[in-house]
């Protein structure tokens, strides 16, 4: 019997290829990882599948290593599965052929994802799956996290019964870690769907000693190709052994499938064709927009490979005159998509050249897909010439392919109540939401829909959660722009972000902050928020969670205080019941690191409720133009024009003509973020100082220094320093930049005085002052210390004297990698090139659309590139051997300047270089020297076509140091 659980489309999947599997090979990659940690967990819990047994899984050295393995498996007759996306995928294709070739039943779950191109993007598109419609594997698409369950089950049922093997797929995040209520079909209902026989007939072609057969043979040009046609009867029944399953399934669940399921208007003229979670959102805007007399439809396609010509024409409704097919995925150089070019050719091949066609693409990587998109496109068909090849969701002013969709069309049904939550990653918010989710699911009738925007940083950015609850089944498959509740987790953000801008009239607003008074409120709230919160009526309410989480001893920790304030607002259930529950929660979360720890959070949930304000908002909030200012940026004009519009959540709204082609950004970038986003920041205590610099070495996010400046210079008020050890006549501090601080104390934990120097401090009790510090301590002159005793460059309290060209970066609180990476960047960064993998350190050190990478005074520094995950140390190599190779070629002209050469100090100059090519200091000041005796050698000289090429190669005078970062 089916079971009513709120999970997430990854768990659905590993659900049911438990059920069906004995082995799975797997390997980590995003966002497909949680169905085999889930797997693991249920295995390591005793779980058994339908044979009764405990799945085994082991995880390979790479994606394409577990393919490998798969393959293997496979072929020795046991039920095998695995689960992968983007690249991952890509690296399988190669034992994809043979797997399919040799007829081996399995199913690869995967949770479609973009393809690292121009840029890494490691959210939804169908970029992945595309690339392997060619291998034979049969593909089968769901668009939900019920389908999910539904269609993975059948595609389990179809691959055993088919022989052909499957790939199930669904959106990566969008459908991968949306949560949602669904029923989960149970293991004992799933066996008696499957016919033994098959099982049976899969393992007696097992290889084996008692029975040795040979597979996998080499064939010569006389016979590969007949022998390759002989799978055709294989793929041309496996249509109608999907159809079977999914009759089966359907009997089963109540819930009806198809190959193409219609849906619309009887009569439509004008039909959507498209896969993936955006049918939904499709689905949900024709529902409204037949209501409101239009006559459209949309045609979902379930089983892409094998294409089905018969059941997709047999599904269009008789009336369709136009059809736009949306697809996932770019093809550069294509006549089209593949979804638009297997329905153009289908038509064809059915002789309906009558109905006009036109393809577009949307979505890619997790680019939004909402209502008044899908609108725009159902504009778009019903013009009298509709643009083919379009795109919709962007602003392509370049090659002028988007569609306009500037018209708001809001088609979420009457009822369902939107809530936005505003967070700072890893500070738990996005997992208090996702247990809310959870007991509103667990603990009611109603539909419950959780999904989770992140941005790219590794801790300390921005979390949105998008949770819906409805009393009717919730496919709004996009993000929520018209919201009953909005809370604001951090302080900071409400200068930083339109926090009121999405609030419905009348919906509800908490923020975090320590301004519980209309009087306090005042010098908080940008004007801004007070119009809104005015004239669309909001319930505005206010908690000093920081303060009562720190009463606690939760360290910050505020989400569990939040949470219960929200069940306190919204009263979508009953408080005390979502108390109770809320602390089930806490306990199973926390009863493993005792009962203090547990204890602590039942006081958190508690509190909520003495602690929380309601704002009798004043009647001149309406019209004010007075309040907090927006935090206003600086930087340069990249920074401004196309880097803060992406930090301020407004980087949708950028045109094509704001980037660069290839994918190249400027770097230095993070300097002008700011984000304020610590709880508690370090304040230096000169007096207990011992200057050892240690605080600033293991400091993650290069914010706190040693500065160094003239005893008698003009400081600000409280820029208090100390003399400096061993350097008369100058004076030394250590300074932090508080704003781009994470509060993770590392470097007050570090420091080995006496008596702590460093004190970790409210950021606002110093924010103001330790600004202007810190501007003051960046403008200062640089002194060269390394005479200094105990000031080498080489040693620990010297190295920080340097520059760090690694600065600010989107790594977690407390990093224990980034200070290396700085480090480095002091004793090499003005010369070096990084070739780094996929993985921490390209997120922190490569994310769009900030870098934190930078350059000195000369203008230079790291230069950085990522390639793939696996081949990062080839891909290091191959910049070394670039470099060896063009640097030999430089020597050689330069040998022949020697040679040539009249004048001996150009002659001296040239073998100056020669000499220190291979030394890092020594090849700078040849080169130097070099560069300005020859760079004004032009015209008349007759060394001018040597000198030229010199001055043109003169960045590759100097040694490079090239590093290979892991991921």
């Amino acid at each position: 019997m089916s079971t009513k659980m709120t999970i997430d489309g990854n768990t659905a999947a590993s659900h049911v290829a438990y059920a069906f599997s004995e082995v799975a090979a797997i390997y980590p990659i995003t966002p497909s990882s949680p169905m085999a940690e889930v797997a693991d967990e249920w295995s390591a819990q005793g779980r058994v599948n339908m044979f009764d047994q405990k799945l085994r899984l082991a995880e390979m050295e790479s994606e394409g290593g577990a393919a490998g393995a798969v393959h293997g498996s496979l072929t020795a007759g046991a039920l095998t599965t695995t689960y992968t996306a983007s690249q991952g995928l890509l690296l399988m294709i190669p034992n994809m052929y043979k797997i399919a070739g040799e007829l081996l039943p399995t199913v690869f779950h995967v949770s479609a994802r973009a393809l690292a191109a121009h840029a890494l993007n490691i959210f939804g598109d169908h970029s992945d799956v595309m690339a392997c419609r060619q291998t034979g594997f049969a593909m089968l698409a769901s668009n939900s996290v019920q389908e999910v369950m539904d269609l993975a089950l059948v595609a389990h049922l179809s691959t055993l019964k088919a022989k052909v093997p499957f790939l199930h797929f669904f959106d990566g995040f969008r459908t991968s870690h949306e949560v949602s209520k669904i029923d989960v079909i149970d293991y004992d209902e799933m066996k008696t769907l499957v016919d033994m026989n098959d099982i049976e007939e899969f393992r007696k072609r097992a290889l084996n000693p008692e029975h040795p057969v040979q597979r996998g043979t080499a064939q010569n040009a006389d016979i590969y190709f007949q022998n390759r046609e002989t799978a055709n009867k294989y793929y041309n029944a496996t249509p109608a052994i999907v159809q079977e399953m999914m009759d089966k399934v359907s009997k089963l669940t109540g819930r009806s499938y198809h190959l193409f399921d219609y849906v619309g208007a009887k009569d439509a003229e004008n039909v959507i064709v498209l896969m993936g979670s955006g049918a939904d959102a499709v689905e949900e805007t024709i529902n409204k927009m037949n209501s409101e007399g239009h006559r459209v439809g949309l045609l979902k396609v379930r089983l892409y490979r094998p294409f089905s010509i018969e059941h997709f024409t047999e599904a269009l409704p008789k009336t369709v005159k136009k059809l736009a097919v949306l697809d996932r995925t770019k093809e550069p150089g294509s006549l089209g998509e593949p979804l638009y070019l297997d329905v153009c050719a289908a038509l064809l091949e059915k002789g309906m050249t009558d109905i006009k066609v036109v393809g577009g693409r949307y979505g890619l990587g997790s680019k939004e897909f909402n209502p008044s998109m899908v609108y725009a496109v159902y504009k778009n068909l019903e013009s009298k010439e509709p643009k083919n090849h379009f795109t919709v969701g962007i602003y392509d002013d370049l090659t002028n392919t988007s569609l306009d969709f500037s018209e708001q069309y809001n088609a979420a049904p009457a009822g369902t109540i939107s809530c936005k939550f505003w967070g700072l990653g890893s500070d738990g918010t996005v997992g208090a939401n996702k247990n809310s989710i959870k007991i509103i699911g667990d603990h009611t009738d109603k539909y419950v829909q959780g999904y989770f925007f992140y941005d790219s940083k590794k801790s300390g950015g921005i979390t949105v959660s998008h949770l819906r609850f409805g009393d009717t089944k919730i496919q709004s498959a996009y993000l929520i722009d018209a919201a009953d509740f909005v809370q604001c987790s951090n302080p900071s953000y409400i200068t930083r972000y339109d926090m009121t801008g999405d609030l419905k009239e009348g919906g509800s607003f908490l923020l975090n902050t320590s301004a519980l008074t209309v009087e306090q409120l005042e010098h908080v709230l940008p004007a801004k928020v007070k119009n809104d919160i005015a004239n669309k009526h909001i319930h505005f309410y206010v908690i000093d969670a920081i303060d009562i989480a720190a009463g606690l001893g939760l360290k910050g920790r505020t989400n569990t205080i939040l949470q219960s304030a929200f069940f306190k607002i919204a009263n979508i259930i009953p408080y005390t019941d979502a108390v109770e529950f809320m602390k089930k929660m806490a306990y199973k979360s926390f009863s493993k690191k005792g009962d203090a720890v547990v204890q602590m959070n039942y006081d958190a949930i508690d509190s909520a409720s003495a602690n929380l304000v309601k704002i009798d908002v004043p009647e001149s909030w309406k019209t004010t133009t007075e309040g907090a200012e927006m935090v206003k940026v600086s930087g340069t004009e990249y920074f401004l024009n196309t880097v803060a519009p992406i930090i301020a959540q407004k980087g949708d709204k950028l045109p094509s003509s704001k980037f660069s082609p290839d994918g190249t950004v400027p770097t230095g970038t993070t300097q002008y973020e700011k984000r304020g986003v610590a709880v508690l920041v370090p304040k230096w205590n000169a007096e207990k100082c011992i200057q050892c610099n240690q605080c600033s070495f293991v400091c993650p996010h290069a914010c706190i220094r040693p500065a160094v400046v003239k005893s008698d210079a003009e400081k600000p008020a409280s820029f208090e320093t100390k003399a400096m050890i061993g350097n008369k006549g100058y004076d030394f501090r250590i300074q932090v930049s508080p704003l781009d601080c994470m509060g993770c104390g590392v470097c007050a934990n570090i420091c080995p005085a006496k008596e702590k120097a460093l004190e970790m401090v409210p950021l606002g009790s110093v924010v103001e002052e330790e600004t202007v510090n810190y501007d003051y301590s960046e403008k200062l002159e640089k002194v060269d210390v390394s005479n200094v005793p105990g000031c080498k460059a080489t040693t620990v309290k010297g190295s920080q004297f340097r520059q760090p060209l690694f600065e600010f970066s989107g790594a977690c609180a407390g990093c224990g990698e980034t200070p290396y990476v700085k480090v480095i960047t002091q004793m090499f960064g003005d010369r070096m090139i990084v070739a780094n993998a996929t993985g921490c350190s390209s997120i922190y050190g490569g994310s769009a659309p900030t870098c934190p990478y930078t350059v000195n005074k000369e203008g230079h520094g790291p230069a950085w590139a990522n390639s793939l995950f696996e081949d990062n140390a080839e891909f290091g190599y191959g910049i070394n051997l670039a470099y060896a190779q063009r640097r030999s070629k430089l020597a050689d002209v330069i040998t022949k300047l020697a040679e040539e050469a009249t004048e001996q100090t150009v002659k001296d100059a040239a073998n100056a270089w020669l000499e220190n090519r291979n030394d890092a200091e020594g090849s700078k000041a040849a080169s130097a020297k070099l560069v300005a005796l020859i760079e004004n050698c032009k015209g008349n000289c007759p060394l001018s076509d040597l000198t030229n090429e010199i001055i043109k190669n003169k960045d590759c005078l100097v040694k490079k140091s090239i590093w290979i970062f892991g991921g």
